[in-house]
């Protein structure tokens, strides 16, 4: 059944208007004896050869915006865990960058979907995200975060711009316009061009046959046009493949979980997960815990 649906997803209303044009043009060349014998390899070239050219394009640029959302999405995920575990003793911080994650999943959504007249708009929306995301970063040093981890966030933000960047370059340059325009056109004379071939296979054999070709060639090229089309913008939600934008509320759950830190003081020997580098630069905050980080041996004699 989901086969079925995905087919007619490609079925439209210009699938039935050139498919009538297709059986309308064989109908009148056998019925005033205008046949031809033209050569079916002539479709592959003029037609079926753009259109799949332009599938294979439209289809590397979705695999690219994808490549480039997980990144995206990962980067973020990165900076959350860092406001939630460099600073223990202040989880403001977490709570502050969870809603700043969420806010940017939301407002890049809105990029995609929104009408080209308020793309500007939108885009505004989304580097306003950034500017809040480096003025968190900024929080982070006002709670003694060493410098060096500052820069890894800010270098992390830097990545998000830079995959954002690359998303909306594939939303707004599309497959070669002219090869797209050339396609349509042959695709919509193609039933006239081609209607005398068909009338000659009504006059070879039975009368069906000239019809089922004309239908069969007709609902092959619209649905490789419509296939291509559904996959030109990956981000408008319309065809099956389309990049899937609405994952706040997965990346919700995955930020309500909890560091390991808030077991520590459940179980003592949970300590050792902790990572040194985080437990030498947050000294103070596990002063506050039930266990208190070994200390650090002396370097050894000269």
């Amino acid at each position: 059944m989901k086969i079925l649906k995905n087919f007619y997803k490609i079925i439209d209303s210009q699938t039935v208007i050139i498919t009538f044009l297709a059986i309308l043009s064989t109908y009148l060349c056998n019925r005033f004896g205008f046949y031809a014998d033209l050569p079916s390899g002539l479709i592959g070239i003029a037609i079926i050869f753009p259109i799949v050219f332009s599938i294979n394009s439209a289809y590397k640029r979705r695999e690219e915006a994808l490549k480039y959302f997980a990144s995206l999405r990962a980067h973020a995920i990165a900076i959350f865990y860092a406001h939630r575990d460099w600073v223990l003793d202040r989880p403001e911080h977490a709570t502050r960058v969870k809603k700043l994650v969420s806010g940017l999943l939301e407002t890049i959504k809105d990029y995609f979907l929104s009408p080209p007249e308020k793309e500007k708009e939108k885009f505004n929306l989304v580097y306003k995200k950034f500017s809040e995301f480096s003025l968190s970063h900024e929080q982070l040093r006002a709670a003694d975060v060493p410098a060096n981890e500052i820069s890894r966030a800010n270098q992390y933000l830097r990545a998000i711009i830079i995959d954002f960047e690359k998303m909306r370059n594939i939303f707004l340059y599309r497959t070669p316009v002219s090869l797209r325009a050339y396609s349509q056109v042959f695709l919509n004379i193609f039933p006239i061009l081609y209607a005398p071939y068909f009338a000659s296979l009504c006059n070879k054999s039975f009368v069906i046959v000239g019809y089922c070709v004309a239908v069969i060639y007709s609902v092959v090229l619209v649905s490789l046009d419509n296939i291509q089309e559904d996959l030109e913008s990956p981000y408008d939600e319309i065809g099956a493949d389309d990049v899937n934008l609405d994952v706040i509320d997965e990346y919700k759950g995955i930020m309500e979980l909890g560091p390991v830190t808030e077991r520590v003081s459940k179980d003592k020997r949970l300590i050792e997960t902790i990572p040194q580098h985080v437990r030498i630069y947050n000294k103070k905050n596990f002063e506050n815990l039930a266990v208190k980080p070994q200390d650090e041996p002396d370097a050894p004699p000269c």
